[in-house]
């Protein structure tokens, strides 16, 4: 499989360990936060089931801004054959 390089910015990484320490954030927002962190520094990619989830909050009108947010770094950096 092709290996996608891309890593979360510091923006989306400040945006994502401010959602995983928010104790109102949704279990999806949080999700999404914790692969965006993972990816930070790291090699690791998004798996499927992840890639499902940001591409449905991604198509949903109820999720905020910064949880949209994560999602597109989410998919950016997916698998690029999938």
């Amino acid at each position: 499989m092709a290996q996608n390089k891309k890593k979360t910015s510091n923006k989306i990484a400040s945006k994502a360990a401010k959602t995983l320490s928010n104790k109102n954030a949704s279990k999806t927002a949080k999700s999404l936060a914790a692969s965006a962190l993972a990816q930070a520094k790291s090699n690791k990619q998004t798996g499927a089931k992840l890639e499902d989830l940001a591409s449905t909050v991604l198509n949903s009108s109820k999720y905020s801004a910064d949880t949209k947010a994560l999602a597109g770094s989410i998919l950016s950096q997916s698998n690029k054959k999938r």
